[in-house]
């Protein structure tokens, strides 16, 4: 088999890249098919295609491709996407395996800040692969190094919110503001930015050679253009300096401001342009076919650009010779005409581009360039120099005085912007209009033209020596070296206020995550009030979004504040119809608010967004539970953990319907799932605690009670599940302390207050007693039982009448409870007492 062309190879990356980019996801796949039957035997080609296969979801396909290299570790690619494939597919430690083999190539990778319009990182840094061992060493229960990872990854990457999440969810106690703060290594990078790299290190080129041949040019050309580059994902030549791939220049100003108009620039080979590859466009000296071309070249820089049939000004016209033009009968021994003003010079200087005094600039180092233009050297002041033939006075004298003869500016202006010394310099001669006349600014009063900043440095006329100080619209001319760093500075401020803005953008973001980070991290550990607050003080535009609201929502969810959560995500669902994120929570929100048409509404509307998730059937299922309805919502809830195994709040409400029906053995199988996908998901906890409670196992009941209480501390209903395990255990001092904390984390529970107030009646404490049912009575005021307990408090007391004014209350709030006849007999034994206090 012949060996495989680069060319080819490189055109089919190109392709794959180019289809994926615009998520052509079918389109991408074929060719990475065409790239590994073309090299059957490169891990770029097996990567490339199970990238293909990774990203339509055919995970055991991508799986396949990415083994050979993947498991091995010899390709980065092929290892990160291998190990991406193991963690759908649950082979743990086989992608744990692959992506420790191959921590050489990824250890002391860093792609932040490397992503740019014209360049992007196809490989994977140290930040990303760290985020997916910890997925990995998560999935494998080991979650000491799970935490390990997620953590060196934050290190490296603060925005690798993934890894952040993670460590929320894991219950780690993470330290928010040494998160989310600027690492040495962004510091490090921030100096040489790329934008930095755009605007200052591309002064540092190294001296250009001789000026190249036409021939010598297109091999130049052929040979840039056939090299592929082994740090680009698409193969393209890049420019190196120093052993560093420098980026795209970004703009063209430099070489607009020499050629006198915009042109249109084009990349070579489609790849990104560098200064050192660029070029501008001279002057032909004749506008035929022949010897117009659409590259040419100054020095050893490449630039590939249209032909002036597509540039923004007309054509130029074709260059004057300095001969007699007999169809015009012109003489050129006559006598020059005047000179035209400064005015004339900055219109002509429009239609005739700066390349040709660039090109003048060479001839003076080489007269015996071939681009048809007549060998005359001349002095800086643009006057033809002696020659040392016998002839030359006689040169001189003609080419003085040819008006044919193009104008040539001085030779001093551009010395300023020819490199020296090996560095391209840029001088503040750039720009300077009608260099050749200035020497008369004063009789023609240039004084009401504006000066640019940048022309401060100009020289005047090579009769004046170079360290001379002129003075120009009133002002004193500087030295050449003052004239260098003030033209230097303008090209670095933009760099250092770029890098300080870059800066300022860091430090808002960091600002904000911190806030979202902080939040979150409270909501993970039910630090719900907590998360309300910093949520809200974020910047109304960043609050009002999806997530932020949902996050606050599920804390108001957390309190059993049900109403305000229930606002929370109905204003979800007004600005993101499609949202399926935590619409789960939503439709439990609604089943205990009992909203039951809303809550069918909901089921409706994410079915039919996507009937194949589990938020879906969660909201079914809850709204067949609210009806009553307990075998047809137990199948929902099996079919959303049919859909995703990994949806532990399907297992918990399933093991609800079964308490509800009483089917306890299955409720335990189903917590327990629960647990097994997510072991900090309290719900289950509690679930197991309430199996256990109704089965009798108040030991087991408390023990899963308190394990639930100690992932969610600030949940008051599971301190007072702990309080009546505890006095059903005849244990009424330790219940009495688990409902008075009850009560201090949710003052306005009900439940608690009333538990309370039972246990001191209990413990003879009526007084007490009466204190918490004077509060619960106005937190209920409707409930048949406060006040059946106020009337036997007030028995108790000796407060007759008050007694018998609750005991009627609660007869006439419930005549049909069951406990009617305990009141009235209560309420007997009151009269029978008068009486016999009454007889003599």
């Amino acid at each position: 088999m012949p060996p495989a062309s680069p060319h080819i190879v490189n055109q089919l990356r190109q392709l794959i890249y180019y289809h994926l980019d615009n998520h052509l996801l079918r389109n991408a796949l074929f060719f990475a098919g065409r790239l590994q039957a073309y090299e059957c035997r490169s891990s770029e080609a097996a990567y490339l295609l199970s990238l293909c296969y990774f990203r339509l979801g055919q995970v055991k396909s991508a799986y396949d491709y990415s083994r050979s290299s993947g498991s091995r570790g010899t390709h980065l690619g092929c290892a990160y996407i291998f190990a991406q494939s193991c963690l759908v597919l649950e082979k743990y430690l086989e992608g744990i395996t692959a992506l420790e083999r191959s921590r050489t190539l990824w250890s002391l990778r860093n792609n932040w800040n490397k992503h740019t319009d014209s360049r992007r990182q196809h490989l994977p840094d140290a930040a990303a692969v760290h985020c997916l061992l910890g997925k990995l060493w998560q999935g494998q229960r080991n979650l000491d190094k799970a935490i390990d990872s997620y953590a060196e990854a934050l290190k490296l990457n603060p925005f690798m919110w993934d890894a952040f999440l993670s460590l929320c969810d894991l219950g780690v106690n993470v330290r928010i503001p040494n998160v989310f703060q600027m690492t040495p290594e962004m510091r490090r990078l921030l100096q040489t930015s790329p934008t930095d790299e755009n605007t200052l290190e591309t002064l540092d080129e190294s001296p250009p050679p001789n000026p190249l041949s036409q021939s010598q040019a297109t091999n130049n050309i052929n040979i840039s253009s056939s090299q592929p580059s082994s740090n680009d994902p698409f193969s393209i030549s890049k420019n190196r300096i120093n052993g560093d791939v420098r980026p795209n220049l970004g703009s063209s100003a430099l070489f607009e401001k020499l050629n006198g108009s915009r042109t249109i620039i084009t990349p070579i080979s489609g790849g990104d342009l560098d200064y050192h590859e660029m070029d501008t466009p001279t002057g032909p000296s004749s506008f035929n076919s022949d010897t117009l071309s659409s590259k040419d070249f100054v020095g050893n820089g490449m630039i590939s650009m249209t032909s002036t049939l597509h540039s923004i000004e007309p054509p130029l016209a074709p260059m004057r010779k300095g001969r007699t033009l007999h169809g015009m009968g012109v003489d050129p021994n006559a006598e020059a005409p005047p000179k035209m003003r400064s005015h004339s010079i900055k219109a002509k200087s429009r239609t005739k581009p700066e390349s040709e005094d660039l090109e003048s600039a060479s001839l003076n180092k080489q007269p015996s360039m071939s681009f048809g233009i007549s060998n005359h050297k001349r002095t800086a002041s643009g006057h033809a120099a002696p020659s040392a033939s016998g002839n030359s006075s006689s040169t001189q004298a003609t080419n003085s005085s040819d008006p044919m003869a193009p104008q040539r500016r001085s030779i001093r202006l551009f010395n300023q912007i020819r490199p020296q010394n090996g560095k391209f310099s840029v001088s503040g001669s750039i720009g300077t209009k009608g260099g050749r006349e200035l020497k008369k600014a004063k009789a023609i009063g240039t004084k009401s033209r504006s000066v640019n900043t940048l022309n401060v440095g100009r020289v005047v006329s090579g009769n004046r020596k170079h360290g001379e100080l002129m003075e120009i619209d009133g002002k004193e001319q500087r030295n050449p070296s003052t004239s260098h760093s003030s033209a230097s500075d303008p090209m670095q401020r933009p760099a250092n206020n770029e890098s300080t803005k870059e800066k300022e953008a860091l430090k808002w973001l960091f600002e904000l995550f911190t806030k979202l980070g902080s939040g979150y991290f409270a909501l993970s550990h039910y630090q719900c009030q907590d998360a309300i607050q910093i949520l809200n003080s974020i910047t109304p535009s960043q609050r009002e979004t999806p997530w932020v609201l949902a996050q606050i929502g599920k804390a108001f969810y957390e309190q059993g504040i049900y109403a305000d959560a229930e606002k929370y995500f109905a204003r979800i669902k007004t600005m993101a119809p499609a949202r399926l994120e935590d619409m789960e929570v939503y439709s439990t929100v609604l089943w205990h608010t009992k909203n039951d048409i809303d809550l069918a509404f909901l089921a409706h509307e994410i079915t039919d967004l996507d009937r194949t998730s589990p938020q879906a059937w969660c909201a079914i299922g809850n709204s067949f539970s609210l009806q009553k309805d307990h075998d047809q919502a137990l199948k929902c809830f099996r079919r959303a953990t049919q859909l995703d195994p990994k949806f532990a709040y399907a297992f918990t409400l399933q093991g609800h319907e079964h308490v509800a029906n009483e089917e306890y053995d299955k409720a335990l199988g189903a917590y327990r799932s629960g647990i097994a996908v997510e072991s900090r998901h309290y719900n289950a906890w509690y679930g197991l605690g309430k199996v256990f409670e109704k089965q009798g196992k108040y030991e087991y009941a408390e023990q899963h009670y308190r394990t639930a209480a100690a992932i969610n501390p600030t949940n008051a209903v599971l301190v007072c599940c702990i309080g009546v395990v505890l006095e059903k255990m005849k244990n009424p001092q330790a219940a009495l302390a688990q409902y008075s904390r009850s009560c201090d984390l949710a003052p306005q529970s009900a439940l608690s207050r009333f538990k309370k107030a039972r246990v001191l009646m209990a413990l003879q404490q009526p007084r007490e007693a009466l204190a918490e049912l004077l509060v619960l009575k106005d937190i209920a005021p409707d409930e048949a039982n406060v006040h059946f307990l106020l009337g036997r408090v007030y028995k108790t007391l000796g407060q007759k009448s008050s007694a018998i004014r609750h005991f009627t209350t609660s007869l006439n709030l419930d005549p049909k409870w069951k406990a009617s006849h305990y009141i009235k007999e209560a309420m007997e034994q009151i009269e029978d007492e008068e009486d016999d206090y009454d007889a003599p």
